[in-house]
């Protein structure tokens, strides 16, 4: 018996989303859609910019553990944040969904990490990271217990930038696979990819990550292809089992020769793509860890990513389970 379905470990970040124009991102030489990693004096910049705001715990892999709870899975996560204000928001938070979070907090500095999240008329998310306490999650905060008793370990490539994550990641790999148990990445963004195609390959192609998640541009970007199918085919020969998200065009899952075709669900209003693909991760690693057909787990994925899309923010603000139950998915 395992004690957790899936255990997250990311960059444990207080989102601030406000809206704007698309001329503000201009003016301010933000790069739209992508994750704008920045030091602490643009922080305060944009931040004295930035019109009203809605703050909220956010990070990757944070929501998904969020994502995964609201399913009704048994989630945990690793992720480091400073002993301040923000700090204690951010763990009051992703306990309250349900998420099994007992890294240690930092006493000092830096602070918590917060990423300014402007989201244009379009939906389209544009993250502006400040990493603060996020850099300083290592090898000593990696619970071995957790990492053995969950089915599936899940991480961001955003980890790839902080050096310390490395190790804990490695190691946490390490614990998994010894149990039996299986690890999980998901790319994260293009630009991260571009940073790291060479090492996000060797996870795959060492056996290190057993499941990939994946949108269709950073599938592009790791083979360096503009065609889409070569870069299925290429990820279906490094990896086990991957995952490859489309937006409206639904999402594509593959398995060595097997290949699933997953429709998007549809929307009403599309608000605010935050969050999309990890909720998306969330309901295909909750069905994955209940024994569900990948075709399922895929439908899950979509239910979770089409409902986040239509309201403001990353985390769930109606229950998975019972969206699920409603479309005789449960």
């Amino acid at each position: 018996m395992s004690d957790y379905d899936v255990l997250c470990i990311g960059n444990a970040i207080v989102d601030i989303i406000a809206r704007c124009d698309e001329s503000f991102l201009a003016e301010n030489g933000i790069i739209k859609g992508a994750m704008n990693l920045i030091d602490a004096e643009r922080a305060e910049l944009l931040y004295s910019r930035m019109g009203p705001a809605i703050e909220a715990s956010g990070g990757s892999a944070g929501n998904t553990a969020a994502g995964i709870a609201s399913f009704g899975g048994r989630a945990a996560y690793f992720g480091k944040v400073c002993d301040d204000h923000l700090g204690g928001v951010y763990a009051h938070d992703i306990r309250a969904q349900g998420v099994a979070f007992d890294t240690r907090p930092l006493d000092g500095t830096p602070p918590t990490a917060r990423s300014m999240i402007f989201v244009t008329p379009d939906g389209e998310r544009s993250m502006n990271t400040y990493l603060g306490a996020c850099v300083e999650l290592g090898p000593e905060d990696v619970e071995a217990e957790k990492a053995k008793g969950a089915k599936v370990t899940y991480f961001e490539g955003y980890l790839w930038d902080p050096p310390l994550a490395k190790d804990a990641i490695r190691l946490t790999a390490r614990h998994a696979h010894e149990a039996g148990r299986e690890v999980a990445m998901t790319l994260s963004d293009s630009f991260c990819v571009d940073r790291y195609r060479g090492e996000f390959l060797d996870l795959m192609r060492s056996g290190t990550v057993d499941i990939i998640f994946s949108n269709e541009s950073e599938l592009k970007a790791l083979y360096q292809t503009s065609s889409f199918e070569a870069g299925l085919d290429a990820i279906a020969k490094d990896c086990r089992l991957a995952v490859v998200t489309r937006s409206e065009r639904g999402s594509v899952v593959i398995r060595g020769a097997e290949r699933e075709i997953v429709q998007a669900i549809e929307i009403d209003a599309l608000v605010d793509t935050t969050g999309a693909g990890d909720l998306y991760a969330a309901g295909f690693l909750y069905g994955y860890t209940s024994g569900r057909s990948l075709a399922d787990c895929g439908r899950l994925g979509s239910l979770a990513a089409g409902l986040v899309i239509q309201q403001l923010g990353p985390r769930p603000m109606l229950s998975l389970k019972e969206a699920a139950e409603a479309r005789g998915l449960a």
